[in-house]
């Protein structure tokens, strides 16, 4: 080794110049001498044993440090490293704050810390500015060593001032530690030779040097270094003649040590003692797995360790049949006897832990039959009297059958208590009605249930599903725990759920692990009868009206029988919900009976929309298919062929009854259907409301939710399901179709009782006067709000019935048709000759009015006495045209803007009218027409005629006929041959008359097509 390596290896302490981890010395703080450990009594007799002046040769690297927070390793090597420094480069004031806000664990890790603090040995220049100053730039890094240079020379300049003005206490303190090292080296040695006395000298005496030493060995030696010592003190002397201090108590030491072994010798001999001591102790530790056997057994006991407790005590069974030696029987048979204290109460527990297990739900099966596998096993490997196998199955089916039964009541009377507050509160408003009613329309909200209903109304209907779930669920619910209990003894039954047992000590377990004959069919009938209780309670709950007796959630518990577990009794489900918590002084009063539908079924909330009741039934239903399925499944079900059938009246009986509730449910909503017509139009069907489109949407939502209560889809797509849901009968399907049917003649007589309901004013027959241009549109409305107009009411519904007629009933028939795989022949008829029925009702009532003011103007107009032509030739119509003709246009702008698709036929039958009042006139004058009359009067109709000419119909042109026969009847023929005579000139009247009317009449002229 170089002298360099030597002199690293010294520096830094270390004993390796390549070492592999860091010294732990280096990372122990420096202990304050307030903070010593304890002195041990060696260490005490150590410190008795040393100088009164040891204090004196501490070495200067034992001093404590002036600097709070430095450290000092096991070797006396001290760096001062503190708790927290200032940044070195004039940074932050706290670097250990810098690092913890950088999520570094300095506080925890010293060591880690020292490698960021200046004062340490270990600090990394490349480590602190990676992480203090990881942002910093190369200015500010420059001004960090100006500010560090400074910082050093002014340390610097401190050090060497602090030197200086304390150089004379250091001299002092150093000439007083070697004096006193002096006289005690000294002690007791031969004083030299004293020099002869010198005559005084001035310059001695005058020497502050001397008068300074003389004066300081004077005070420390009061005898004189001339005079001999003592030889008492010659034995305490620091020399080697004297052993350093120790020959003046040798001797006493020896005489001590014989007086003690004089005395004491005796009391600690004894060979045969120690033999014997250290045969027991061998014999001891040789048994010592014997003492820890009742320790480990209690430690897995209270940790439930089944698997070391079974071999620990096997180990405890060979400890006793390997006993030899007399003092090993003591100990074996004290070890033994409190193993079986503890395998007594652990076998008691266990067995209360068998009987009282609980079904776990459906996501939990696996852990919860480990968990009962678990305790089987720990028994028949500790041994016992009773087979614990059927014990457990016992204890399930009882559980079982107490759950399956307080589980329905209690459900059923939660239910009740939710449906008695609902009916006796405040129906739902009309608002609140139409606004569900539209939810089908509406294909963003449609589909979430709590838009279907009011929050009362989901929230019961919220309960029953839970309800029927925890009953017919397969995963959570009893007919998942009844299968899966069924499934664990049926393996005990096969022999399969024995393979992994064990037999026990000697194989004495191994009795129990096959069933009975008796045992067997016990379980196979306790299954079935599970199975009963099930579908009685879900049958009873659809089938039987509301419950009157609500006190059961108010009475004690009934008494159990020591064999009842007490996990059947109400605790899993006697919950302490605020809403079934009431007075039994003052229970919620029954519903009150309103003739209502409802009234009848106990799982139908009141005043339940039949939109909810679709979305939750299918829910219902679905599991109520999905259990007697599952249910069906089971071998003691599918051996019997009663059970089977039964099951298959639960699923027919509960669909049966959800779809009368839900028919009860349609009907009514199609009676309340009216609130949803408010007569809005949408943007791209002025000529139609929205109430048609909602009304499509709602029954086709219906149709659909209808299928699926009568199919159960979700359940029949199974083959096993075929056993129990059947094709619905055609006897079950005819009350669907003639509410399908009713459904439509309930919506057609409400919208002609609305269209009608209001009788016409004064105001709606004022308005079928002439009106001035620009003003005669006031009777429509292009926009949305209610409209109060009786005739636009009535254009609209004639509309509607239209848009019935042409698309929204053959489409709700084809829909009908589809989903129940029926045809509707009969019913499609019926329903189109209502709608033919409706529409000319509607269409008579519209035009009646205006067609009896139309001809009371012609009738007044003609049979007026100032009819007649005062000249020979007229060339001017008579003003009654004018204004039939104006109100004509009043219609046509009404009709135009509220359904244009009735323009045609409304004014064609309005000219029918028009030319049977001429008729009708003409027939009323009792004179003769005269030439001037029958030009007049052809003037007249052919102008109306005319002006009309693309509403002409058949029967128009057949009238017209009859009152030019008419009017050549009351003429003769000389009129007759003068008026041929005249024709060419009146078709010129005619036409300077259409043409000077173009603009007051041009809405009746055909509108040309654009190419």
């Amino acid at each position: 080794m170089t002298g360099d390596e030597h002199t690293l290896l010294n520096h830094y302490n270390i004993t390796n110049l390549y070492p592999t981890a860091w010294p732990s010395e280096k990372d122990e703080s420096d202990a304050s001498e307030d903070e010593k450990p304890a002195t041990t009594t060696a260490g005490l007799a150590h410190q008795r044993s040393k100088s009164r002046y040891s204090a004196l040769a501490r070495s200067t690297s034992d001093r404590r440090s002036l600097v709070p927070g430095t450290e000092r390793t096991g070797d006396g090597i001290e760096n001062l490293v503190q708790k927290d420094e200032p940044d070195p480069l004039g940074g932050p004031d706290s670097v250990v704050r810098v690092l913890r806000q950088k999520g570094l664990p300095v506080e925890e890790d010293q060591r880690l810390r020292n490698r960021f603090l200046l004062s340490s040995t270990t600090f990394s220049p490349t480590l602190y500015l990676s992480q203090v100053h990881s942002n910093a730039s190369t200015q500010s890094l420059l001004q960090g060593l100006d500010f560090l240079s400074k910082s050093i020379d002014q340390k610097s300049a401190s050090l060497k001032v602090l030197v200086e003005s304390n150089f004379e206490r250091f001299v002092r303190a150093k000439t007083t530690i070697d004096n006193v090292y002096a006289e005690m080296r000294n002690q007791g040695a031969e004083a030299p030779p004293t020099p002869p006395p010198r005559t005084h000298s001035r310059i001695t005496s005058k020497g502050s040097a001397h008068f300074r030493k003389s004066s300081a060995q004077e005070g420390l030696s009061p005898r004189g270094i001339d005079k001999p010592l003592p030889s008492d003190k010659k034995k305490h002397a620091l020399s080697k003649e004297s052993e350093y201090g120790v020959q003046g108590i040798k001797a006493p030491l020896v005489e001590v040590a014989v007086k003690a072994e004089e005395i004491w010798g005796p009391a600690l001999g004894g060979q045969e003692r120690e033999e014997s001591l250290r045969s027991a102790m061998a014999s001891i530790e040789k048994s010592s797995d014997i003492f820890q056997v009742d320790a480990a057994i209690a430690h897995c006991i209270k940790h439930r360790d089944y698997d070391g407790l079974v071999e620990k005590f096997r180990k405890a069974k060979r400890h006793t049949e390997a006993v030899v030696e007399i003092y090993q029987v003591v100990i074996t048979g004290r070890m033994w006897s409190g193993v079986q204290l503890q395998i007594e109460d652990l076998k008691r527990d266990v067995w209360r832990r068998l009987a009282d297990v609980e079904g776990p739900p459906a996501s939990s099966e696996a852990s919860g039959a480990d968990d009962s596998m678990a305790l089987i096993r720990v028994l028949l490997e500790l041994g016992v009297d009773d087979n614990p196998i059927w014990v457990w199955l016992f204890s399930r089916y009882e559980y079982l059958r107490i759950k399956i039964t307080a589980s329905f009541e209690r459900s059923r009377v939660e239910i009740e208590i939710l449906r008695r507050r609902l009916a006796n509160a405040i129906p739902p408003s009309s608002t609140s009605i139409t606004q569900h009613l539209k939810r089908p329309g509406d294909s963003a909200s449609y589909g979430m249930s709590q838009q279907l209903d009011t929050p009362p109304i989901i929230e019961l209907w919220e309960l029953v599903h839970s309800s029927v779930s925890n009953l017919l669920s397969t995963s959570g619910g009893l007919v998942g725990e009844v299968t899966e209990y069924w499934n664990r003894a049926q393996a005990f039954i096969d022999g399969t759920g024995q393979r992994l047992l064990p037999v026990g000590i000697d194989g004495k377990s191994q009795q129990y692990h096959r069933l009975s004959t008796d045992g067997v069919r016990i379980l196979q009938n306790g299954v079935v009868e599970l199975v009963e209780t099930l579908r009685e309670s879900v049958f009873a709950f659809f089938a039987d009206p509301p419950i009157e007796d609500v006190s059961m959630l108010y009475s004690p518990l009934p008494p159990t029988t020591p064999n009842t577990p007490k996990s059947a009794v109400f605790a899993p489900w006697a919950h302490h919900d605020n809403r079934f918590r009431f007075d039994a002084n003052n229970p919620p009063p029954p519903s009150p009976k309103r003739d209502e539908a409802w009234e009848a079924f106990a799982f139908w909330p009141p005043y339940a929309n039949s939109l909810s009741g679709i979305h939750y039934l299918e829910k219902l239903l679905t599991l109520v298919g999905g259990g007697a399925t599952e249910l069906a499944g089971l071998r003691p079900v599918s051996s019997s062929s009663t059970i089977q059938e039964s099951l298959k009246t639960l699923v027919n009986g509960t669909r049966e009854k959800c779809i009368n509730a839900l028919l009860a449910a349609w009907t009514r909503d199609v009676g309340l259907f009216q609130s949803v017509e408010v007569w809005d139009r949408p943007n791209d069907r002025t000529d139609l409301t929205k109430m048609p489109t909602y009304f499509l949407a709602f029954e086709s939502a219906v149709l659909s939710g209808l299928q699926k209560l009568a199919y159960i889809p979700n359940v029949a797509s199974k083959g096993s399901a075929a056993i129990v849901i059947t094709a619905p009968s055609s006897a079950m399907l005819k009350p669907v179709r003639r509410a399908f049917e009713r459904s439509i003649y309930v919506l057609l007589s409400d919208m002609v009782k609305m269209a009608m309901e209001k009788e016409p004013s004064p105001e709606d027959l004022s308005s079928l006067h002439p009106a001035p241009f620009g003003q005669t549109a006031k009777r429509g409305l292009t926009g949305k709000g209610q409209v109060e107009s009786r005739p636009i009411r009535l254009l609209l519904t004639m509309s509607n019935v239209k848009f019935f007629q042409a698309e929204l009933v053959p489409q709700l028939i084809t829909s009908f048709e589809t989903n129940f795989s029926t045809r509707l022949t009969d019913e499609s008829k019926t329903i189109k000759d209502v709608l033919i029925q409706i529409d000319e009702k509607l269409f008579g009532t519209y035009t009646k009015g205006i067609a009896e003011h139309l001809s009371s103007i012609i009738q007044t107009g003609i049979t007026s006495p100032t009819w007649v032509p005062t000249t020979d030739r007229p060339t001017e119509l008579r003003p009654y045209i004018y204004e039939a003709l104006l109100v004509l246009v009043s219609i046509h702008t009404e009709i135009l803007i509220t359904a244009p698709s009735l323009l045609h036929p409304i004014i064609s039958d309005l000219f029918e009218q028009m030319v049977l009042a001429f008729l009708s006139a003409f027939r009323t004058r009792t004179d003769r027409y005269t030439l001037a009359a029958l030009m007049q009067a052809t003037l007249d109709v052919e102008f109306v005629a005319s002006i009309l000419s693309q509403y002409t119909s058949p029967k128009a042109s057949e009238l017209q006929s009859q009152v030019y026969q008419e009017l050549d009847q009351r003429t003769d023929n000389s009129a007759r041959m003068r008026l041929q005579n005249e024709l060419p000139e009146m078709r010129s009247i005619l036409k300077k008359l259409r043409e000077g009317t173009r603009g007051e009449f041009a809405c009746f002229k055909k509108q040309r097509t654009k190419a």
